[in-house]
């Protein structure tokens, strides 16, 4: 099914349309795309080792193939759904901050002097 398929080249194949901007300066942007890759490829890392351990667990040994033929159950698909969630959260934690505060902003200080002078 991928035999003869190029990875290495698919993998710099360049996406259609302009890339989208969520920064002022470009090199915001082009980090956030590099370390949201790490995280894809963190991700897939952590399936894989789960397989593994699984694997191991079940059969006390395994091949490459047992690897790549393994298929989840659905117990295993929701525990690996909670901990993709939760690696996600952390990972994106400051950028959730961020919004937050962004969408409840703090009170100024003229504010808040006004506040505590009303006590």
């Amino acid at each position: 099914m991928t035999e003869g398929i190029d990875w290495i080249d698919r993998a710099g194949a360049r996406a259609k349309g302009k890339r989208p901007a969520y920064f002022d300066a470009p090199e915001q942007d082009r980090t956030l795309s590099i370390v949201l890759a790490l995280v894809a490829e963190v991700s897939a890392l952590r399936e894989r080792l789960d397989t593994v351990e699984r694997l191991l667990d079940t059969n006390g040994t395994i091949r490459r193939g047992d690897i790549e033929a393994y298929v989840p159950d659905a117990a295993a698909g929701r525990e690996r759904g909670v901990l993709v969630k939760a690696y996600i959260a952390r990972v994106m934690r400051g950028l959730t901050q961020e919004m937050e505060a962004m969408a409840t902003p703090e009170p100024s200080v003229e504010q808040v002097s006004r506040e505590l002078r009303d006590l």
